[in-house]
């Protein structure tokens, strides 16, 4: 199975940019008739977007307490990611390890020279060989796809959406403050406006994202050649997953988006999570496998 581009999924992440757009300058508007100053807005959430392009992989390596390590620490794993990613046509992304007993893996940079592939200490201890090669192929794909970088913008601008939604109250004075003479009326504004678009673009981040899971699973097979070992690496994370407390999931939730398999908790992750339901995904690999065998 050849490795190539998901056009299907270039045109969903180009309809998300596009829609990112409308919804920033929309918001930077709301924001200004509160505020005042339609520069100044314009520019801190812009501030805010750039700063997470820049240095969210190093963010989210450090909410799962992940470092970099060498080859001389890890050298087996290197050598999977090395060959992996020549398999893949990427350069070679950081490995980075952390110390958490929750099996999973994410992959997160602004490009393939910044990108970064995170794995935990109880990934390794749940699944090796070619099931391993598994999740790192699907980490992989992710980087050739280039859907960090948009999950990345998508997520900076639904952040500075939800601290306005959260906190918003502390700068209005319930007379005049930030908006003058109409300062609640303009707060409300503000509000409204800030908690549609923390709820829309969180939709279109669930939206891309269980579609994203979808591709970069179909990508790893191309790369590995083995939707099997794949499914099997699924289903023993999950399993592993069934086992976590729900305090320790919530802990991992702002990454979840960027993980191999999704850590929410609760009913409604079904629907709305960052990750398609884990059995869905092992029964499209099936129907992947045996499309390749009857080839």
């Amino acid at each position: 199975m050849e490795f190539r581009r998901d056009w299907s999924l270039t045109l969903r992440m180009a309809g998300v940019v596009v829609l990112l757009a409308a919804l920033y300058v929309g918001f930077a508007a709301a924001l200004a008739q509160y505020f005042g100053e339609v520069a100044a807005v314009a520019v801190a959430v812009g501030a805010l977007s750039v700063g997470q392009l820049l240095y969210g992989h190093e963010v989210a390596l450090r909410s799962v307490g992940g470092e970099v390590v060498s080859e001389s620490e890890y050298p087996d794993l290197h050598a999977r990611v090395g060959r992996l990613a020549q398999q893949a046509g990427v350069r070679k992304p950081d490995v980075a390890v952390a110390d958490e007993p929750m099996p999973n893996a994410f992959a997160a940079g602004r490009s393939e020279s910044t990108a970064v592939v995170c794995v935990t200490t109880g990934l390794l201890d749940t699944v090796d060989g070619a099931e391993l090669d598994g999740v790192l192929a699907h980490e992989l794909a992710h980087v050739q796809h280039r859907d960090v970088v948009v999950m990345t913008l998508a997520s900076a601008v639904s952040m500075a959406a939800f601290w306005v939604v959260r906190w918003g109250w502390i700068f209005d004075d319930g007379g005049g403050g930030g908006g003058g003479e109409n300062g609640q009326p303009q707060f409300l504004v503000a509000f409204a406006a800030s908690l549609v678009v923390w709820v829309a673009s969180s939709l279109v981040i669930r939206l891309l994202s269980r579609y994203r899971e979808y591709a970069a699973d179909r990508g790893a097979v191309a790369i590995t050649g083995e939707p099997a070992a794949l499914a099997t690496a699924l289903a023993a994370i999950d399993g592993r997953m069934e086992r976590v407390p729900d305090d320790d999931l919530r802990e991992h939730e702002g990454t979840s988006a960027l993980m191999f398999c999704g850590v929410e908790a609760g009913k409604l992750t079904r629907w709305f999570g960052t990750h398609p339901a884990v059995d869905e995904r092992i029964e499209r690999l099936r129907a992947l496998e045996a499309e390749m065998a009857s080839a």
